[in-house]
């Protein structure tokens, strides 16, 4: 069994636990991992591992990896899939009836065979014995183990393994809207999730503050800009400048764009694509005939020439776009006004970023960006591609085409421009082994939208391809993918076009929303010490959790009032779920003290109580199972079960009196049980609060 310091009465509790069910200590499986001192479902895993190896004599190392925690308590605690044991010479049914006939034990009720699978189910007095008692001295710490994040998870003093997470990455000057909100909130999790199982994690916003755009705002601030608004809400009025540009520079390159577009529709019809070939056991479909006329010959080389000429005047004006291509190769050579145009823009939008980040219990531990990227390791990386045959011109600028290297998927990438500058992908992979140098990570997780998944497969391909180093730190690497946010109408939002939702405003309004639900308990109201407070952690609960509520690569329509509601599986569900226990336990007065030698055999004659202990008993398999998912709907979906377990204690009658609640603490006929009944709350309390914060929430006591 591996532990870790201080766990030693934690074990001692649970061999005493045992001797009075007439049991030796845990059986030892050198080869398995078990923490029964941070999960007490390790207690009842110790024991099956041990008799199904007895009797079949698979090895304890499958049984621990074939053995499952069940999504419905109806179907058990655990449930073994019997031909995950890959055992020889006999029907997996028929092993499976073998185990549940042969299986033995008090801490079990007699398992059963389900076909293929054996269902065991815990008894439920030893497992309350085991559960509430060790919630209630971990407290906080409850379902997290601190020995997973060691480079030795048997040894509390190896050293601690270090992820960096990467995410947020917004543009500067663009603003902060409801699109960034997964990347943040996602990446704020993993970050949590990590520290709690023992890592040193270390928060990285790689913002994007370098490129030509910065010469389009630069002309917009110009033009539109205003020194009071920018100091005021830097990032609020550089957007509304961005967009005013932008719609400028649109307009600007108008018939460039129609010109083009015409182009490719008459390059089309003189050269068409080979038809596709057609299904097995289908006939090919007739081709009609390629018709190509002199015609179409003059208006394709008129429609060319008009392009040229335009693009000539609009380079000759200059142009918006050709005014920040120019902006841009400044900045590149350093030229000291450009850049402290650049860094204000830069510095103002940091400030206000920060604020907007501890509204949503947001921390980074290294503000990096495009700009901080030096240019010699990127010249370093750009050699290593040109060496390894990676890199090749084209038309004067260098591309990757990774059809020559085995990935036609991937396409062509392009990696410096025509007149030398470096693009971002460059940029990502200089700075990916700057990263590496500094911090020597044994993990690094890229949260990046879907948008940008071909980007991101070409980038790490291009490291492997490049050899060790570059290879040998990709491997360390992790890209988490996820869906867009769209509009309520499931429109993508869009900064240049001016239609995104300023998650700004986006909080304001919620909040609002939760202060005047709140006022109208005015007896309540008048309890909560700071109900303004109150208020925004109730409106960004309820925005997070309608994040959270499906898998990651799912994208979802930001709807204010779906995720408002005090009813579903909502944030303000939540809060109030935590709230009312936090009610409960000012009223029961039981002292926290009386708590963990509470008898619990008063309370064990409700299943509904039962229930809710098995699910109390299953979060720290949840934390280990997120760990290997990153799914923060993962937690969320447990959170809801569990505060519905929790809901239908409340609701539990005695049957042999309708009208009796046997589960409330207020109607407690005894002190004792009503002791009992708190140890089981405060537990339920406990867990909530502990999977709460680490989704990013922060649980209210009053509302």
């Amino acid at each position: 069994m591996a532990h870790s310091n201080g766990d030693s009465s934690q074990l001692q509790h649970i061999t005493s636990q045992l001797q009075k069910l007439g049991l030796p200590d845990l059986p030892s499986h050198p080869d398995v991992l078990l923490y029964p001192q941070n999960n007490p479902v390790d207690v009842y895993r110790a024991h099956i591992i041990q008799q199904v190896q007895e009797i079949t004599g698979a090895e304890p190392k499958a049984i621990d990896g074939a053995l499952a925690w069940t999504l419905d308590l109806k179907h058990g605690d655990l449930v073994l899939p019997v031909p995950a044991l890959r055992l020889k010479g006999k029907k997996p049914d028929e092993t499976a009836k073998e185990i549940a006939e042969k299986f033995s034990s008090p801490l079990l009720a007699k398992p059963t065979a389900d076909k293929t699978f054996v269902r065991f189910f815990f008894e439920p007095g030893s497992l309350a014995g085991f559960t509430l008692p060790t919630i209630l001295s971990k407290k906080d710490g409850y379902g997290f183990n601190s020995l997973l994040g060691r480079k030795d998870p048997k040894d509390s003093s190896s050293p601690q393994k270090l992820v960096i997470v990467e995410y947020s990455s917004p543009n500067i000057a663009k603003e902060f809207h409801t699109g960034h909100l997964r990347s943040t909130i996602i990446g704020g999790f993993l970050v949590k999730l990590y520290e709690r199982a023992g890592w040193k994690a270390l928060s990285m916003n790689y913002l994007g503050d370098w490129g030509k755009q910065y010469g389009v705002l630069s002309q917009g601030f110009d033009k539109y800009g205003n020194e009071e608004s920018l100091k005021t809400d830097a990032v609020k009025h550089l957007n509304e400048v961005y967009v005013k540009i932008n719609q400028d520079n649109y307009a600007e390159q108008k018939p460039v764009v129609e010109l083009k577009a015409k182009i490719d529709e008459l390059k089309k019809l003189k050269t068409p694509p080979k038809p596709k070939k057609p299904a097995k056991g289908e006939q090919p479909k007739p081709v009609p005939e390629h018709v190509w006329t002199d015609e179409q010959e003059t208006e394709l080389e008129d429609t060319v020439k008009q392009l040229q000429a335009k693009l000539k005047e609009l380079e000759a004006l200059p142009s918006i776009d050709e005014k920040a291509r120019q902006f841009f190769r400044r900045m590149v050579d350093g030229e000291p006004e450009a850049i402290a145009n650049w860094q204000r823009f830069r510095d103002y939008s940091i400030e206000r970023y920060k604020d907007m980040y501890a509204r949503l219990n947001i921390f980074f531990d290294d503000y990096s960006g495009e700009s901080t990227v030096k240019e010699a390791d990127m010249e370093a990386a750009a050699k290593v591609m040109e060496s390894k045959g990676l890199s090749e011109e084209s038309e004067g600028a260098i591309v990757v085409d990774f059809a020559k290297h085995g990935k036609p998927k991937l396409g062509k990438t392009l990696v410096k421009k025509r007149d030398g500058t470096s693009l971002y992908l460059t940029r990502d992979i200089a700075a990916n082994k700057e990263r590496d140098d500094k911090y020597h990570f044994d993990k690094m997780i890229y949260v990046i939208a879907s948008q940008q998944d071909t980007h991101v497969a070409q980038f790490f391909e291009i490291l492997r391809l490049m050899s060790p180093p570059y290879s040998d730190i990709v491997a360390k690497c992790q890209h988490l993918s996820f869906g867009l946010v769209k509009d309520p109408k499931g429109q993508t939002m869009s900064t240049r076009k001016g239609t995104v939702i300023s998650l700004a405003d986006s909080l304001d309004d919620v909040h609002n929303y939760m202060h005047e639900v709140m006022k109208k308990n005015a007896d309540k109201y008048a309890q909560i010490e700071d109900p303004e407070a109150t208020a925004d952690l109730l409106g960004i609960s309820a925005i997070m959790v309608q994040d959270f509520s499906g898998k990651m690569v799912n994208g979802y329509n930001f709807d204010m009032e779906r995720m408002t509601s005090f009813e579903g599986d909502t944030g303000p569900y939540l809060q109030y779920a935590h709230a009312r226990l936090c009610s409960m336990k000012r009223r029961s007065e039981i002292p926290d003290s009386e708590l963990p030698s509470a008898d619990l055999s008063l309370i064990m004659g409700a299943k509904e109580g039962v229930e809710l202990i098995r699910t109390l008993a299953q979060w720290p398999d949840v934390v280990l199972n997120t760990l290997k998912t990153h799914e923060p709907v993962t937690v969320l979906t447990y959170l809801f079960k569990m505060s519905k377990a929790l809901s239908s204690c409340y609701d539990a009658k005695d049957t042999a009196n309708k009208n009796a609640k046997t589960m409330s603490v207020v109607y407690a006929e005894s002190r004792e049980k009503k002791v009992a009944l708190m140890a089981l709350y405060e537990s339920a309390r406990l867990v909530l609060s502990n999977g709460m914060k680490l989704l990013g929430l922060t649980p209210v006591e009053r509302m």
